[in-house]
């Protein structure tokens, strides 16, 4: 195998008429996905005239064709750049300079926010219903013959910095090959398998925990364009997928519907769950079906799977996240990067070839990622006598609200720029429905005011809805260390 495009082509030669592929009234055997995906490996070339390397952005809703595109990108040496469509106007902006992308394709329902970005920013933008469709008539249907191999780059996905600035991770092909072993081993995938994602595909969990391994092995992957309970449920009840990954929001939107109870969840033999902290009320909402949920721990860095809970042991080691992976390793440091006893907390670091390559453009950053060749995770954890991986804190800052990663830096970078305000943090609060709420805790300059309605506006068209401060809270002054940092463990005390 020269390249994960090869995954298409030799289930196509191997069982090609096996269901490949599903989203409403579109579906695709193996060999029809073959097809879609030399087109476009000619559209590429011929049509685009993309060059090694070139970053091809697509913004929209999950759909069939990003998955055409991911493949058709590792055979042509490009990297796929699925954005995150929940951006405000500015972050796609800085992401799409950053990366320096030449090619956006873009779904009709964001055409205002493609013809923002041609008039900013210097790239070729093609509709799906127009330019993009055109060229992909265009397009010849011969054999391709495969440029990519293991070492090539082939998916950016840009996740939030501490430094209030996203970070482009780069995967290459061999990531995605060891990140697809790893998915297949500890949740012990196979053909016979019927993968339903509904989880974004911008997302490292939604396009590679579940959705990008199943070609791998040969099985089918149904897509929903966006996540709807109702119509998940649904789905469940129909198309009797065996595979489903839901971050914790989703969960909890599921099992407050009125269908819930009475959707037949026998055909599921495993749901994924992770993102963040699995509160065990919604991973026994599961169990109680006769569901098993395994716990899925990694990050975009990762792969994102890099230590999971057995399936076998989805009961017996509730809130566990389990242990590495089949190609991950694992292990707990201190501040020093002096290993730790076992139920002692520490760092988590993981090393191994389902890494990341870098940070685009970001060598310092990429750096410090590292302690030798492990990756410093920011998360706390500890392990057990048995081997067992718990996740008890975050060193970092970051809030994760809906399965969606916010990084306090990003928004107090918006709430700087307020002169009402002389000091200000975020901190994430928990919250029933979404996991954490993102809160702004300010204090008004003397002789200022501001108004909760105030406040919020300023973050209007700045930053993405989901991301904007779901309370503020006024005090005094905000505790404080020796060195003046604000001391946020203080302020989640307080609230």
């Amino acid at each position: 195998m020269n390249s994960i495009g090869d995954w298409i082509t030799y289930n196509a030669n191997w069982a090609g008429d096996r269901p490949a592929l599903r989203l409403g009234s579109e579906s695709y055997t193996y060999t029809e996905m073959e097809a879609a995906v030399t087109k476009r490996c000619h559209l590429l070339i011929d049509q685009l005239g993309a060059k090694p390397g070139d970053q091809i952005a697509y913004l929209g809703f999950n759909s069939c064709e990003i998955l055409f595109l991911l493949f058709a990108c590792a055979r042509t040496k490009c990297l796929l750049m699925p954005l995150n469509n929940r951006l405000a106007l500015p972050e796609h902006l800085w992401i799409l300079r950053h990366s320096k992308t030449r090619f956006l394709i873009y779904d009709n329902e964001f055409a205002t926010t493609a013809e923002h970005i041609a008039a900013d920013v210097d790239l070729q933008t093609l509709s799906l219903d127009t330019e993009y469709e055109a060229a992909l008539q265009a397009a010849v249907t011969a054999p391709f013959q495969s440029l990519g191999s293991l070492d090539d780059p082939v998916l950016l996905l840009y996740t939030s910095g501490t430094t209030g600035h996203p970070k482009g991770v780069v995967h290459q092909q061999r990531a995605l090959f060891y990140n697809a072993l790893n998915a297949i081993h500890a949740q012990e995938m196979r053909a016979l398998d019927h993968v339903l994602s509904v989880l974004p595909l911008f997302h490292s969990g939604g396009i590679n925990i579940q959705t990008s391994p199943a070609f791998y092995v040969g099985a089918q992957v149904t897509l929903m364009d966006r996540f709807d309970p109702g119509a998940t449920l649904n789905a469940i009840q129909e198309i009797r997928p065996t595979m489903f990954l839901a971050v914790p929001a989703v969960i909890q939107a599921l099992v407050n519907h009125p269908l819930w109870n009475n959707t037949d969840l026998s055909c599921l033999r495993v749901v994924g769950t992770g993102s963040s902290t699995v509160p065990n009320v919604l991973l026994n909402a599961w169990h109680d079906r006769g569901v098993p949920a395994t716990q899925i721990y990694g990050m975009t860095e990762s792969a994102p799977a890099a230590i999971c809970l057995p399936i076998a042991e989805t009961q017996t080691k509730l809130g566990a996240a389990g242990k590495p992976v089949i190609h991950c390793e694992a292990r707990i440091v201190d501040e020093s990067g002096k290993l730790v006893e076992a139920n002692e907390r520490g760092e988590i670091e993981i090393r191994g070839p389902n890494l990341f390559s870098e940070y685009l453009n970001e060598p310092e950053l990429t750096d410090a990622a590292f302690n030798g060749d492990w990756f410093r995770t920011g998360d706390i954890g500890h392990v057990d006598d048995q081997g067992y991986y718990y996740i008890d804190d975050r060193k970092k800052d970051v809030i994760i609200s809906g399965g969606e990663n916010i990084y306090p830096a990003e928004l107090e970078n918006v709430l700087a720029d307020i002169p009402e305000l002389s000091e200000y943090a975020v901190i994430g609060r928990p919250d029933e429905k979404w996991g954490e709420a993102t809160v702004a805790c300010v204090v008004l300059r003397d002789g200022q005011s501001l108004s909760k309605d105030e406040l919020l506006a300023g973050f209007e068209g700045k930053l993405a809805r989901y991301k904007h401060p779901q309370d503020v809270l006024y005090f005094e002054s905000l505790p404080r260390n020796a060195m003046g940092k604000v001391l946020k463990y203080k302020l989640r005390e307080q609230i």
